[in-house]
C-alpha cells in the first residue's frame, strides 16, 4: 500500500508551499519540492495503473495524477514566472472532479481510515476551489488560501501519513 507514502510527500508539499505562499520561501527554491513530490506521485499512479486489475485501481491512479499535475504546474509557473491563471482554471476542474469522491468515500466509510479518506478529499476539494478563486479569478484570499494549505499538509497528509506509518490509523 503506497498511501502512506504518498501522503507524506503531499503533506511535506502543501507545507512548504503554504510557507512560500506566506513569502518565507523564495519562488524558486519551491520549485524542487513541487517536481519531487510529482515524481513520487507519478510513480505511485504508474505503479497502480501498470498492476490494475479492475477500474477502481485505474480511477485511484487517475486521481492521484490530478496531485501529480497541480505540483508540476506549480514548479512550471516558479520557473517561467507566469501568474497562474491556467493553474487556476485547473483547480476548478480538479475541485469539481474530486467533489463526488469526497461524497463517496465519506457516505460509503467503513473504518476511521475511510472516514478520513473521505474529508480529506472534500479538504482537498475546498483547497483546489481557494486556488482557482486565487489564481483564475484574482480574489484576495491570498491569507485564507494559505492557511488552508498549511493545515491541509499537515491534517491531511503529514499526520495521516505518520499514523498510518505506526498503525494507528488502518
Amino acid at each position: 500500500m503506497l498511501l502512506p507514502l504518498s501522503l507524506l510527500f503531499v503533506g511535506a508539499v502543501l507545507f512548504l508551499n503554504g510557507i512560500w505562499m506566506s513569502g518565507r520561501i523564495a519562488d524558486r527554491e519551491i520549485v524542487i519540492i513541487n517536481v519531487v513530490v510529482a515524481v513520487i506521485t507519478a510513480a505511485v499512479a504508474a505503479d497502480g495503473v501498470f498492476g490494475a486489475t479492475d477500474p477502481a485501481a485505474v480511477k485511484s491512479a487517475a486521481l492521484t495524477l490530478l496531485f501529480t499535475t497541480t505540483y508540476l504546474w506549480v514548479a512550471y509557473n516558479r520557473i517561467t514566472g507566469v501568474d497562474g491563471r491556467g493553474l487556476g482554471w485547473f483547480s476548478l476542474f480538479v475541485a469539481i472532479t474530486v467533489v463526488p469522491v469526497a461524497i463517496e468515500e465519506t457516505l460509503g466509510a467503513d473504518s476511521l481510515l475511510a472516514l478520513w479518506l473521505g474529508l480529506a478529499w472534500a479538504a482537498w476539494a475546498v483547497l483546489w476551489f481557494m486556488y482557482f478563486l486565487l489564481l483564475a479569478l484574482q480574489r484576495p484570499i491570498g491569507g485564507a488560501a494559505t492557511l488552508a494549505t498549511l493545515l491541509c499538509g499537515i491534517f491531511t497528509g503529514w499526520l495521516p501519513a505518520l499514523c498510518m506509518f505506526y498503525g494507528v490509523l488502518a
